[in-house]
């Protein structure tokens, strides 16, 4: 799944951040600093992403951490699901993105349905949460729940988006290449048995 290092250097990220939260005591707060730059070095050592990028990206939250929530809209239609084609690595995912603050997990699937595909849905029902580093996602500096909500298409039409350049639906059998830091071929076809099977148990790790 991920590297050993990488695990490390987000973990220290996220104790460094936590103290820097709670702390008061100015040498407490010197330490917490110290752990920090620490993870910075080892994301740098071993990716060679200057400090300044990682730090910006990596280790400049504020507060206590917590993952990151990446929201993806399910929609079927004739037994084929709805992928877009992503502008940054032109291959495709189920639509989606960050979870934005202000809106719930099913504002943020028709938005991002819309944004990325054209298309206007309705939610329907949660089918799974879950953590990324459990699946075969490319290593990550983050740590990310991802959930996936099914929706019903009501609307709209095909049309890309600032992010995505096509849309289309495909069966199981006949994926395209899939954007594997967004989803994993895995996942895709997990979303086609719970349309097989209605019933079945959201999924989560």
């Amino acid at each position: 799944m991920t590297q050993r290092w990488l695990e490390w250097a987000k973990e220290i990220q996220a104790i460094s951040q936590a103290g820097l939260a709670y702390s008061k005591d100015i040498y407490d707060i010197e330490r917490f600093e110290q752990l920090r730059e620490l993870s910075v070095s080892i994301l740098h050592e071993y990716t060679d992403i200057e400090h300044t990028k990682i730090r910006s990206l990596f280790a400049s939250d504020t507060g206590y951490p917590t993952p990151k929530v990446d929201i993806r809209g399910v929609v079927f239609q004739d037994d084929k699901i709805l992928l877009v084609r992503e502008r940054l690595d032109g291959a495709w995912a189920i639509p989606g993105g960050w979870a934005d603050v202000g809106l719930s997990a099913k504002e943020v699937a028709v938005k991002e349905i819309k944004e990325e595909s054209g298309y206007d849905v309705q939610p329907v029902r949660l089918l799974a949460v879950l953590d990324k580093k459990f699946h075969n996602h490319p290593p990550a500096s983050q740590h990310v729940y991802k959930m996936f909500i099914q929706c019903e298409l009501i609307g709209g039409e095909a049309a890309g988006g600032t992010e995505t350049t096509e849309v289309n639906f495909f069966t199981e059998d006949n994926l395209p290449p899939l954007s594997l830091e967004r989803n994993t071929k895995e996942q895709v076809q997990r979303m086609f048995e719970f349309l097989r099977n209605p019933g079945e148990d959201v999924w989560y790790d």
